[in-house]
């Protein structure tokens, strides 16, 4: 098992053996889960007032460990779509619902997003790349199916998914109820 690192300060005569652990992740689709967010403030720019900005820390694996990436929500009417596809993202709003954002809830939180590379020209003048978020994806979860299943089917309708199959229905036979003046029986009238 891996010895667990303790971020800290360093003293002047420290030893020191960590390397960067940098890693530029290709671009495309990854399930990711929030692992940081600090509250911070945007001092403004031409596109954008001075505002409050979540940095929250996105970690996604890739083939070679994993990748953090550090992600800005302003907290500004501009940006109030990019809050909500992150908070719809990770499954704590619904599409045409208000949602109160509740920072407390949001590490530890998944979802799966698309992943891009975006390059800038450095101080020494070099052309560097970096990661970026480019878009949250809403959940598509067994779970919210499930629940969505339960709430609006009735009780004697089950639907199996099965890869590579389309959705079958599979049906219970209906209890035998007691009928006006007798017992119900199937083929008598």
């Amino acid at each position: 098992m891996a010895e667990q690192v303790i971020d800290r300060e360093l003293g002047w005569d420290d030893q020191i053996e960590r390397e960067s652990d940098f890693i530029l992740a290709p671009a495309g689709d990854y399930d990711f889960v929030v692992t940081g967010f600090e509250r911070a403030r945007h001092e403004g720019s031409p596109k954008l007032p001075p505002c409050n900005k979540a940095v929250v820390s996105i970690q996604i694996s890739t083939p070679e460990g994993d990748a953090t990436i550090k992600h800005n929500l302003f907290l500004h009417t501009k940006t109030e779509g990019m809050l909500s596809a992150f908070f719809i993202g990770i499954g704590q709003k619904k599409h045409g619902e208000p949602l109160r954002m509740n920072w407390n809830n949001v590490i530890g939180a998944r979802g799966k997003c698309k992943v891009g590379i975006r390059e800038y020209k450095g101080d020494d003048g070099e052309i560097k790349q970096f990661n970026e978020i480019k878009k949250f994806y809403e959940p598509t979860a067994p779970a919210q199916t499930q629940q969505y299943q339960n709430q609006f089917m009735p009780q004697s309708t089950q639907y199996t998914n099965y890869p590579n199959q389309p959705a079958q229905q599979q049906y219970q036979t209906p209890p035998q109820t007691p009928a006006q003046g007798g017992v119900w029986k199937p083929g008598s009238f």
